[in-house]
């Protein structure tokens, strides 16, 4: 920590290293140690540091004297941005959406979503799930399940049902047949949502994956109680589970998407609202922000959308090296008595104890390794590697995982051989 910095920095606490420079999956300090990062930013470098097409196309917009900043003015970044979109993304999958620029980070496209569901719907009730994480400003933070976050936050608490999500709190039950009992029921005391918001893959609870039957019954639910259906796509989204959007191939379409993250794919600030047509109900400035015109991160947005996502073979390499990685953590999950929960290159181990996950994370840190704990209290290791992390690098990554482990859960399983 620098002296001069707030107590409320966080990251640096367990990764203390004064880091200089960035490359692909690499980050080096000031000594030119280098660490393999599988935090990537917290899911916002899905394509590694300092990517060079996209390094590229940013230093010769900035070389042009591009427009840095347009708050909504059009501009030609924003028009090439949403023309890629459109026909790279969006057409291919048989999506009618438009965009809303809601400004710099994944909360400010949450509040957005918030706002433009109660308008449609009239409503001010929103269902929120277990463990869900939306953001830290007051409504988003509403939503969020962590209490550690929102204890000190003083959130916008009333208008939000929290209900289980899928599996929660033991597998067997199912979750979308207990909120539909709720919502059906005129004594439950749940009023009718304007919104039901939720990830399919949830990050920072723990990497609860929801399966493609409950998607599909929570989006039935929806529709059948009029509530918009919000999918928060800000960590999973842009490849990170193994497509494009988290929720594909479910069978759903959300009436709302809220995107951020990876979404410039340099880490530059940027998130966008995906909303349908019919309900783009907000007045010209009636939501707004300064920075919703960062062109930078249009430039790079743009560049990473032509350079990956209409390329068969990184998609076919991205599918291929995330079945890899399951397979992976599936064998060393069965080794050691753990769980492994996500999917795509958003997976890691769920461990009985959260000290003997956070140990393993200082280990792997010790051995030059970057990942990252997640759930309600740190017990899952979660891996977030760059999309374009090679085969060798995913290698390597789980070899020192490996020897962490074994150091971590060898002695526990010896000492208690020795007390039996």
């Amino acid at each position: 920590m620098y002296s001069f910095e707030s107590n409320v920095a966080s990251y640096c606490r367990a990764f203390p290293d004064h880091f200089a420079r960035a490359k692909g999956s690499h980050l080096y300090d000031a000594q030119d140690r280098v660490f393999l990062d599988f935090l990537s930013g917290c899911g916002s470098l899905n394509y590694g540091h300092n990517e060079p097409h996209l390094q590229a196309a940013l230093i010769d917009y900035i070389r042009e004297d591009g427009v840095a900043m347009s708050l909504d003015l059009h501009t030609e970044a924003k028009a090439r941005f949403c023309k890629a979109f459109e026909s790279i993304i969006l057409a291919p999958r048989g999506m009618n959406y438009r965009f809303m620029f809601t400004g710099p980070t994944g909360t400010n496209a949450v509040e957005a979503a918030l706002k433009i569901a109660r308008k449609a719907t009239g409503r001010r009730n929103v269902i929120a799930f277990t463990n869900a994480f939306h953001g830290c400003s007051l409504g988003a933070l509403a939503l969020t399940g962590s209490r550690s976050h929102r204890g000190t936050g003083n959130p916008i608490g009333d208008g939000v049902t929290r209900a289980p999500y899928e599996g929660y709190p033991a597998a067997g039950m199912d979750s979308a047949d207990y909120l539909a009992q709720l919502l059906e029921d005129p004594s439950s005391g749940i009023d009718a949502p304007a919104a039901i918001i939720l990830e399919a893959i949830q990050g920072e609870g723990g990497l609860n994956t929801a399966s493609p039957e409950w998607l599909r019954k929570i989006q039935a639910l929806a529709r059948r109680h009029g509530a918009l259906l919000i999918l928060d796509d800000i960590q999973a989204g842009c490849g990170r589970s193994g497509r494009f959007f988290a929720f594909e191939g479910a069978g759903i379409l959300p009436d709302i998407v809220v995107m951020a993250k990876s979404l410039s794919g340099f880490g530059l600030p940027m998130s966008m609202v995906l909303l349908k047509p019919e309900y783009d109900v907000l007045s010209p400035g009636e939501h707004n922000g300064t920075f919703r015109g960062n062109n930078h991160a249009f430039v790079t947005a743009e560049a990473a959308i032509r350079r990956f996502w209409q390329d068969t073979a990184f998609i076919t390499a991205l599918e291929m090296k995330a079945d890899w990685l399951t397979t992976a953590l599936d064998l060393l999950g069965a080794r050691f008595g753990l769980r492994r929960k996500g999917r795509g290159f958003m997976q890691g181990l769920a461990f009985p104890r959260a000290e003997d996950a956070l140990e393993v994370r200082r280990l792997a840190y010790t051995a030059g390794l970057i990942v990252e704990c997640c759930g309600p209290h740190d017990e899952v290791l979660k891996l977030l590697p760059p999309l374009t992390a090679t085969q060798s690098e995913l290698n390597r990554a789980i070899e020192i995982i490996t020897a962490a482990i074994e150091l971590v859960l060898t002695p526990v399983a010896a000492a208690t051989v020795g007390a039996q």
